[in-house]
């Protein structure tokens, strides 16, 4: 299904073709830390794929406070759901933890040959150190999204929070968790690339 057609159909066409069904698996960037249910980034993303005349339904499997080895162990339980598509949103809680990058690629990449191996297409939402943790840190942890993108062969969205990480405006207290306006951007800038996934 070509992506044009997708972008072009109009509502009463996307309820005609079959649903995708699109699992955003990652932490608490997708469950929406402190949001309402509908300002979620997955809630947000299928009303925006939905205007575009998508069939879809956007499934929320993040999970608050998970590094990647805890996301890794409940792989299969999310898989459950039966997605068409997947979204892979981690490392955060690794770097933000300081827990070794060489980790965080070994489970990043477990988690990728096993989506893989059920023949399921991957979008790869990157991460970036935060810059106090250092240069060497910073390189060793940046180098995992491009490397394993390149590796298993899956379109990366460099940095999950562009245009989003920093502004004080964007994000709650905390400074690291994104406001709804704040998923809004992120919805919005990731959306011609989850576009172009869908259409694969």
């Amino acid at each position: 299904m070509l992506i044009t057609l997708l972008s072009a159909a109009t509502p009463v066409q996307a309820q005609n073709q079959a649903p995708s069904r699109l699992l955003v698996f990652g932490d608490s960037l997708v469950a929406g830390y402190s949001l309402p249910p509908d300002a979620s980034y997955p809630a947000q993303l299928e009303k925006a794929l939905k205007a575009k005349g998508v069939n879809v339904a956007v499934m929320n499997a993040g999970v608050s406070g998970d590094t990647t080895a805890a996301a890794a162990s409940r792989l299969d339980w999310a898989l459950a759901d039966k997605p068409t598509h997947v979204i892979v949103e981690l490392g955060a809680n690794d770097m933000l933890r300081g827990l070794a990058p060489e980790q965080a690629r070994a489970n990043l990449d477990s988690i990728l040959a096993k989506l893989k191996q059920a023949n399921l297409p991957v979008l790869l939402m990157g991460m970036l150190a935060a810059p106090n943790l250092g240069v060497d840190y910073g390189r060793r942890f940046n180098s995992i999204y491009p490397d394993l993108a390149a590796k298993h062969g899956v379109p990366l969205y460099p940095f999950f929070l562009e245009g989003v990480a920093g502004d004080a405006k964007l994000n709650l207290g905390d400074g690291i968790h994104p406001t709804r306006d704040g998923v809004a951007i992120m919805v919005d800038r990731t959306l011609p690339h989850i576009l172009r996934f869908l259409g694969q």
